[in-house]
């Protein structure tokens, strides 16, 4: 009916692609409005020293950044089937596997995440963006179970998704500021797509709030042989860190920095 179609376009038009809507439309896609568990991949990224570049400029220029940045991270979100969650201030936050339910939302979402890399380059490189401003962002992905819905009070509702997952999401991407990276993915995401994406072990850390430890990891936008090289040598390194062998290790970093110096 003519009133559901403006239901769900009201619900959903601002939060997945067209694409999505017009098969929730279609009814090939059975939604859930209300609040429901289920199992999703959730993207945080945010740009990178922030506050010193709207310091340097005057709003309009920023606000013209932000759009310019927010139009290719968005299309990235939808592009790979994802739901456009919310902005917050230059922080981008995505799920993935609700409502267009996906048995593969972690590569999704990993896909997502290389793509919103690459946007991101082609945006630094384009001349839109004022003299001197390049934009860098990290990039953050949790797998787990969280509760999904059209959620909020009587007068204003989002379709939204609350939960440990998404904190803990949030917390792995400010890692990236810690380990210089530009995209850390949980162990529960690396399970998944470990098999057709070039990983890289960080470190084994335990997330506030959290007590178990989890290993976390991050995608290497490359696979060329040169990179899984460079990912076998690190590793060797850390599993000697681990094994307290300082010296050792020490000399197994120097040689990765090198024999890839450039």
């Amino acid at each position: 009916s003519r009133l559901r179609e403006k239901e769900i376009r009201g619900l959903f038009g601002r939060y997945v692609s067209k694409n999505v809507v017009n098969a929730i439309l279609s009814e090939k896609i059975p939604i859930k409005t209300e609040g429901h568990r289920t199992n999703l991949t959730i993207l945080f990224s945010d740009i990178r020293g922030f506050t010193a570049i709207s310091e340097s400029l005057a709003p309009t220029e920023l606000g013209q950044i932000l759009n310019h940045y927010f139009d290719e991270m968005i299309a990235s979100v939808f592009q790979h089937d994802g739901t456009l969650d919310k902005l917050m201030g230059d922080a981008v936050m995505a799920f993935f596997g609700s409502p267009l339910q996906a048995s593969d939302h972690q590569h999704q979402a990993v896909r997502c995440a290389l793509e919103m890399k690459q946007r991101l380059a082609r945006l630094n490189a384009s001349g839109k963006l004022p003299e001197g401003v390049t934009l860098e962002i990290g990039i953050g992905l949790h797998t787990g179970e969280a509760i999904v819905g059209n959620l909020g009070s009587s007068e204003f509702a989002d379709y939204t998704v609350i939960g440990d997952t998404v904190n803990l999401a949030s917390r792995i991407e400010g890692l990236n500021k810690r380990y210089g990276t530009k995209v850390i993915i949980s162990e529960d995401t690396w399970q998944h797509v470990n098999d057709t994406h070039l990983c890289r072990e960080l470190d084994i850390v335990r997330v506030k709030g959290k007590e178990e430890p989890k290993a976390i990891y991050e995608i290497l936008l490359a696979n060329t042989a040169a990179q899984r090289r460079k990912v076998e040598l690190y590793e060797e390194a850390l599993q000697l860190y681990r094994d307290q062998q300082w010296q050792l290790a020490i000399d197994k970093l120097e040689e990765i920095l090198s024999e890839y110096a450039n």
